[in-house]
């Protein structure tokens, strides 16, 4: 990297570590906020991991986390987790157990939130980890399904975190690897899938719904600071607009700071922090207490 490149990632850096909140902590704070207090939720990697931390510390305490590697969590990890097999997230879990266990429950239908995410989506919420391009004429092999499939077949919600690019959201993906609402309509119930279907669609610019006939994806939410038009520019179909649309309500002081104790290095919210650590003031309330 030369000194002009080193420039532009500092003040790139800069300019996060001063914004109010980053889209990707808003992102998990949307992603928590799907989460009721009686759920089981399937939690997945990356951003999900905050978002459960944050709805176990804030409005559903009794909330169970599930994790692909084995391991059943009725409470936060202890410290900070980067992957779901990290010490703090083993340590203090209620069961540790094989993955073939973890993901009967998903099979015996006991899972009632699932994350997940993927290098394509489509307007009817299918997703692409395995091939871009297509099978026969791939231009490049991603890893697959992992849990995915399962995931988005079997959990009686299925809320999706994903960039928002036009060359991610496709009016159709090239590949189905983790299936959504199919070609739409009562595609599912046809397919024998038990599992709900996706509720959300979360992504750097907003968040689609899913349109209770049609099933297809619905814009109903932008998030502070993005145009609709910016929106309908990097998405690959003609995506709807609800009618109601509205602002989604940004992070409060409380969610912030639990999310940058959980993820202390911006490792998964603040990009290049954990390279270039900078020192930043803690929150304080009103009364002045951190």
């Amino acid at each position: 990297m030369d000194i002009c490149d080193r420039s532009i990632a500092r003040e790139r850096l800069r300019i996060t570590l001063e914004s109010p909140y980053t889209m990707q902590e808003l992102m998990v704070v949307a992603g928590s906020r799907e989460i009721m207090d009686d759920d089981v939720v399937f939690v997945g990697m990356r951003l999900p991991l905050l978002a459960f931390h944050l709805a176990k510390s804030t409005h559903a305490p009794h909330a169970i986390g599930i994790f692909e590697n084995g391991i059943l969590r009725d409470r936060p990890a202890g410290g900070i987790v980067f992957t779901m097999g990290d010490n703090p997230n083993i340590a203090g879990a209620i069961w540790t157990t094989s993955m073939i266990d973890i993901m009967s429950l998903l099979q015996k239908g006991r899972v009632s939130l699932g994350f997940i995410g993927g290098a394509e989506v489509d307007r009817f919420g299918n997703l692409n980890t395995t091939y871009i391009g297509g099978k026969k004429e791939g231009r490049v092999r991603l890893p697959g399904s992992g849990g995915g499939s399962d995931i988005a077949s079997l959990s009686k919600r299925l809320v999706i975190l994903m960039n928002h690019e036009k060359r991610r959201f496709l009016k159709e993906v090239s590949y189905v690897t983790s299936p959504g609402f199919g070609e739409g309509g009562d595609w599912r119930e046809r397919h024998g899938l038990k599992g709900g279907g996706p509720c959300a669609l979360i992504t750097t610019k907003g968040i689609l719904r899913f349109d209770p006939d049609t099933h297809e994806a619905v814009l109903s939410s932008i998030h502070p600071g993005v145009m609709v038009e910016d929106i309908l520019q990097n998405t690959g179909w003609d995506l709807k607009v609800a009618s109601d649309i509205r602002t989604t309500t940004p992070p409060t002081r409380m969610e912030l700071r639990i999310i940058q104790r959980c993820d202390a290095h911006g490792f998964w919210t603040r990009g290049n922090r954990w390279l270039e650590p900078q020192r930043q003031e803690p929150f304080k309330d009103e009364a002045g207490n951190v």
